[in-house]
C-alpha cells in the first residue's frame, strides 16, 4: 500500500504488477508478465521531498522485485479531469443545442 493509503500494488506468480485504487480495487496499471516469474517484493517510492522529484510528475511509482533478480520500476501518470467550468460550459450548451434541435423538428415547441 503506498504512504497515503490511496495505491495498492499486486505482483502475481506469473509475473505481472498492477497498480489498483485502495478503497474501490479499480485497476488503474497493469503489465503482464513484467518479471519472467514470481514476483517477490513490491515497494512503492515513499511521498517525501526525494520521492516527488523521482515521481516527475507521476501520481505514484512502484518498485517490483522478482525471483529473476531484476527490479523494475513501474510508474503511474497523472490522471487527468476536466475543470469545473469546462464541464458546466458543455452541459450549457448541449441543453440549448437540444432545445434548437426540438424546436427545429417541432415548430410549436416553443
Amino acid at each position: 500500500c503506498s504512504d497515503s493509503g490511496t495505491f495498492l500494488g499486486l505482483g502475481t506468480v506469473t509475473g505481472s504488477v498492477a497498480i489498483h485504487i485502495a478503497f474501490s480495487l479499480q485497476r488503474l496499471y497493469y503489465v503482464k508478465e513484467a518479471h519472467g516469474i514470481v514476483v517477490t517484493d513490491l515497494a512503492f517510492v515513499p511521498e517525501s521531498q526525494r520521492g516527488r522529484e523521482l515521481l516527475a510528475g507521476n501520481e505514484a511509482a512502484l518498485l517490483s522485485v522478482a525471483v529473476d533478480s531484476r527490479c523494475k520500476l513501474h510508474l503511474l501518470p497523472a490522471r487527468r479531469s476536466l475543470p469545473v467550468w469546462l464541464l458546466l460550459l458543455l452541459c450549457a450548451g448541449l441543453i440549448v443545442a437540444s432545445i434548437l434541435l426540438l424546436q427545429l423538428a417541432f415548430p410549436s415547441f416553443l
